[in-house]
């Protein structure tokens, strides 16, 4: 199944032999795995945590079906407790941000039951950034230190914000805009006409736009966490040369390249027994437990080499056709919980994160060429 490889065809939509002439090398999906601190306050408890970490790779969990045994499970790295957002981000993170300036595409994707602090890990608080602040911080550090290194073009910098609510594509920059939808080119790409772009230069612009924006983001409260997330929030942020024909590659021929970064905070499974989740809380959770199982049976199919892989099946698979089986390089971050409360969710969180590290993609490059004078 072809389902990554470049196509040629008419009209506007042209690719460099580059990109069109070579199977693209794979590189699979790679799995970090983050357990945050033990926040049990339960009265009365002492139970001690059930996972534990045995390497900077490796972690074991109680087996409640045999006490007697543990289950183990190795990934591309294990952040313990104790771990800052620093570790995550230099270890995991900050490694696949060139990429972008090459023109390819990169995601990392937060996953995890629901307290599991997954939007710790990913926006964090002002005195511990989390993964997005600090992955934009570098970026447009990395965009402006490229331009002053004689290149032939200078490189700019956009943003776009969205939250998938109930099966809706809603844009946080303009929440007014209603229901977007998602749509393929003839390359093969993933993209949402309407959806806003910010240009951003510095990250003083970065914040002007995503703080507001964030606040858009629909959260409330549940038995286990007072603002629990009840959308998958999305920040696509594309680095590509600056509009105009004088900032092209001034040599044939003219190629034009766009790398484009997906940053994901998912919203996290629920158990509706013990969120208490009842009317419209019932209702989004039902929205996200389904498009989470239906994440979990596009990663099954891409390893069983299924000939129907279910993209179109939710929202969030179909905007993640690029980051799953595509053509980015892509992290997940799975995010646990120590509490034997949690053992479900975690064991549940783990077995589709060893999963998902068997997921093959194929980066490209995205270049296109261009004739002079064609914006």
């Amino acid at each position: 199944m072809e389902m990554n490889k470049p196509v040629i065809r008419a009209g506007r939509c042209r690719l460099s032999k580059i990109g069109a002439s070579r199977r693209p090398p794979p590189a699979r999906v790679r799995v970090a795995v983050r357990l945050r601190p033990f926040v049990d306050t339960t009265a009365g408890t002492s139970d001690p945590p059930c996972v534990r970490g045995m390497d900077s790779c490796s972690l074991e969990i109680a087996n409640w079906r045999n006490h007697q045994e543990t289950l183990k499970y190795q990934f591309d790295a294990f952040y313990g407790e104790r771990s800052t957002q620093q570790d995550i981000y230099t270890g995991s993170v900050q490694p696949i941000l060139r990429h972008l300036l090459e023109g390819q595409n990169a995601s990392v994707l937060a996953y995890g039951p629901t307290g599991a602090g997954k939007t710790h890990t990913m926006l964090g608080s002002p005195e511990q950034p989390g993964v997005i602040p600090r992955a934009l911080m570098d970026l447009l550090q990395l965009t402006r230190e490229e331009g002053t290194e004689g290149r032939p073009w200078a490189l700019s910098v956009t943003m776009s914000y969205l939250e998938i609510y109930q099966e809706k594509v809603l844009d946080l920059l303009d929440p007014a805009s209603g229901d977007l939808v998602i749509r393929e080119d003839c390359r093969g790409n993933i993209l949402i006409p309407g959806l806003t772009q910010k240009p951003i230069t510095s990250f003083a612009d970065f914040e002007r736009h995503f703080l507001p924006a964030s606040r858009n983001r629909t959260v409330g409260a549940t038995r286990l966490n007072q603002r629990s997330s009840r959308s998958h929030a999305v920040l696509l942020v594309k680095v590509k040369p600056q509009t105009g024909v004088d900032q092209r590659e001034r040599l044939t021929p003219f190629r034009q390249r766009e790398g484009k970064l997906y940053l994901i905070d998912l919203a996290g499974s629920e158990d509706n027994r013990r969120t208490g989740n009842k009317g419209l809380r019932l209702k989004e959770s039902g929205a996200i437990n389904t498009s989470l199982f239906v994440l979990g049976k596009v990663v099954d199919a891409l390893n069983q080499g299924l000939p129907r892989v279910p993209y179109r099946d939710s929202k969030l698979t179909r905007l993640l056709q690029d980051s799953l089986g595509g053509s980015a390089h892509s992290i997940l971050i799975a995010n646990i919980a120590p509490e034997r409360r949690f053992y479900l969710d975690t064991v549940s969180a783990l077995n589709f994160a060893a999963r998902s590290k068997e997921v093959i993609n194929r980066p490209f490059t995205n270049e296109s060429l261009q004739p002079p004078g064609e914006d």
